[in-house]
């Protein structure tokens, strides 16, 4: 896969990194962890159709879950 980041994104992305885990990171490190993220949000992301929706509401009605 092959990602491309801007200059901006890799910035803004080292500058959340180096707020949540205290660890500067280099262009290639922030490079590398943010195609990392990025593939991973792709495999677990996956949007349900109107129908799975439908059927979820109706059991969490069933389930009293509101």
């Amino acid at each position: 896969m092959n990602l491309i980041f801007t200059e901006a994104q890799l910035d803004k992305f080292k500058a959340l990194y180096k707020k949540h885990f205290n660890e500067e990171l280099s262009q290639q490190d922030a490079y590398d962890k943010a195609v990392k993220l990025v593939r991973m949000m792709q495999i677990v992301y996956k949007p349900i159709t109107q129908a799975q929706y439908d059927q979820v509401m109706a059991r969490r009605r069933e389930l009293a879950l509101g």
